[in-house]
């Protein structure tokens, strides 16, 4: 009897299979998570805190896409930058239902802002530094030419949603990543720094990772 792929799998082969249509086609939809709001991104060079109850902080060096929605709803691409999407990889390997839970963690995106069209090919570096000496690096791969989906298909699954087209409303699009240093058995700890760089952006993402103190919350009735 066959065995069936792995959801996850299979989500990864449709969007291999389908996620760069021709034009007039509707593409594959993507798999994407809700990061929250604006209030959860981290300025380039502050720190990256996990919540006290999170299992893991581990980088995600990626593209992001910034949008602006127009006063008539229509998206607007202003450009690209460099982004660490951050996320708690230990949640997430325990159940694959917890990935949305793994993903409501801060994010950080780097100084540059790139405009114009976007690079077909970007290759750089993401590295980890502990106590002033790099602990783990590895190059990763980002643009269009590396990515199963379009950038136009992502947006296009993006902003079908009318709550997605707001005017005045600003969007960050993180693009994905392969590349990771929980994969390869790194564990990561408080005062990290995490750095993230590619050609053709000339400045750095760095990030040091700090944990929040213990808090609890109570529901009260009213």
């Amino acid at each position: 009897m066959p065995r069936s792929r792995p959801i996850s799998m299979r989500m990864f082969l449709e969007g291999v299979e389908r996620g760069k249509p021709g034009p007039g086609e509707r593409g594959q939809q993507p798999e994407w998570f809700y990061k929250g709001d604006g209030s959860s991104l981290v300025a380039p060079g502050a720190a990256l805190e996990m919540p006290d109850f999170a299992e893991d902080g581990g980088e995600e060096p990626e593209l992001a896409g910034i949008y602006l929605i127009g006063a008539d709803g229509t998206p607007f691409r202003l450009g690209l930058c460099l982004a660490n999407e951050f996320s708690d990889h230990v949640t997430e390997r325990h159940n694959y239902l917890w990935l949305a839970h793994s993903k409501l963690r801060q994010a950080s995106l780097g100084p540059e802002l790139l405009v114009g069209t976007p690079p077909e090919h970007v290759e750089g570096m993401s590295r980890i530094h502990r106590d002033g000496a790099v602990l783990w690096e590895k190059p990763f791969l980002s643009g269009e030419a590396n990515m199963s989906h379009s950038i136009a298909n992502l947006e296009a699954h993006h902003f079908k949603y009318d709550l997605f087209r707001r005017p005045g409303d600003i969007h960050v699009h993180f693009f994905g990543t392969a590349t990771l240093s929980f994969a390869e058995g790194v564990t990561t700890r408080e005062g990290d720094v995490f750095e993230i760089e590619a050609a053709p952006f000339t400045l750095p993402l760095r990030n040091t990772l700090t944990r929040a103190a213990p808090r609890s919350v109570s529901v009260k009735a009213l």
